[in-house]
């Protein structure tokens, strides 16, 4: 989409979601080519007709060269010819020239942060903490750092954790039953109930199902908890992305890109979440390609291949056709902070998974149970991408994309 298309659309947002009649709009739009029927069960979830009107101006900004054309051609057929002119007349509008801010700095203060900050100029850490080692329940997280730069988890629950847990798909998805899914699921449910969250199991579900799940975790009220956490086991495949890449599987073979999924629960979307750790654990494949490593100094029997027979998450990735998604269409996405996505295999690569559970997650279940009481998250990433590494004939490494802004501490018993 042009510029000037771009910026027609949010000039006229206002007057588009108080008036615009989204109804009528949604089959000439899937009909010609601008938006799937998923993405449209989606953008009619978004809430009241205002909402929705809201949300499918922010998404027309990302279904490429076509969409400005078709949707003011839509308008028309459908009675609302006074919005297209409007429109056009902003389309053809010069942009307002760029005016001087006066830029001074603001001091913002979370909740929990201020009472902390004396700890971190000047005096030294309370009496009786050990660098690393979490203090017992109740207290803050202190460690070598100041406690501003920990994460407080007081509330017990400490959170939400929601796991989406696809095992058995469509025959006309043509993917694969994932045979060891299950005790994944049975060891994170355990884990994630041992650290002190709600946990919440859904099997086997679609992607439209999986999408209300996740919108319905991220419309609830988490002001007195913590912490969020999300566990997606599923197929996967590569997508076109913006800053989270890769997507995940419905049962019934459409995907959801990650992306999106993290953008549910980001500052706009999940308010009662700002400023807290949102932690996505994704098994699934971010491609086809398989990586046989390369040749290294050792001696570790790991290294060998495992005598069992080894399946892996993966879905080839294909581009999509027509005018969608086009190497033009952004979107203007809020900045993720707080988040952290650990993704069980590097973008692109197939993720393994034999009848006992996958590498991935039994990896990250072992190291919880060992070191969750002594060890920042972050710290105990780099233990599962170390040992995951090791493992096999074929190569696997997880890694993260992280945008938290502190250090976070699992709370132990």
């Amino acid at each position: 989409m042009e510029e000037p298309q771009r910026r027609a659309l949010r000039r006229g947002r206002a007057r588009l979601v108080a008036a615009l009649r989204v109804e009528p709009l949604w089959d000439p739009l899937e009909r010609r080519g601008i938006f799937t029927r998923t993405m449209l069960e989606e953008l009619q979830s978004a809430g009241s007709r205002g909402d929705q009107a809201r949300q499918l101006i922010i998404d027309l900004e990302t279904r490429g060269k076509q969409a400005f054309p078709v949707f003011l051609s839509i308008l028309r057929d459908t009675g609302q010819a006074d919005l297209a002119d409007m429109l056009i007349q902003e389309c053809e509008s010069p942009p307002a020239p760029p005016q001087l801010l006066d830029l001074r700095p603001v001091e913002l203060e979370l909740q929990g942060e201020k009472q902390h900050k004396s700890q971190c100029f000047g005096q030294t850490p309370a009496r009786g903490v050990a660098a690393g080692i979490p203090l017992a329940r109740g207290n803050s997280l202190l460690t070598g750092t100041c406690p501003c730069q920990v994460y407080e988890l007081k509330a017990d629950p400490c959170g939400h954790c929601l796991i989406l847990n696809n095992v058995n798909f469509s025959r006309d998805s043509f993917l694969s039953t994932r045979v060891g899914s299950d005790m994944d699921c049975e060891k994170l449910e355990r884990r994630f109930r041992a650290l002190h969250f709600d946990v919440l199991t859904r099997r086997d579900l679609k992607a439209q199902e999986m999408v209300l799940e996740l919108q319905k975790l991220a419309r609830r009220d988490h002001s007195t908890l913590d912490c969020c956490i999300v566990v997606i086991l599923s197929h996967g495949c590569q997508t076109s992305h913006i800053q989270f890449p890769g997507g995940i599987y419905g049962t019934d073979g459409k995907p959801i890109p990650i992306e999106k999924i993290v953008n549910y629960f980001n500052g706009s979307n999940c308010p009662s979440l700002r400023g807290k750790p949102k932690l996505f654990f994704i098994q699934a494949c971010g491609g086809e390609e398989r990586d046989r490593g390369f040749i290294v100094d050792s001696s570790s029997p790991e290294d060998e291949a495992p005598g069992v027979s080894l399946e892996s998450d993966a879905i080839p990735f294909q581009a999509p056709s027509g005018n969608v998604d086009e190497p033009d269409a952004i979107a203007c996405l809020p900045t993720p902070s707080d988040i952290l996505v650990s993704y069980s295999t590097f973008p692109g690569f197939v993720s393994w998974r034999e009848a006992s559970g996958s590498w991935y997650v039994e990896t990250l279940d072992s190291v919880l149970e060992r070191y969750a009481c002594s060890e920042d998250l972050l710290n105990m990433l780099l233990r599962v991408a170390n040992a995951v590494s090791a493992k096999g004939r074929y190569k696997q490494i997880p890694g993260c994309f992280n945008f938290l802004r502190k250090k976070f501490f699992f709370v132990c018993d």
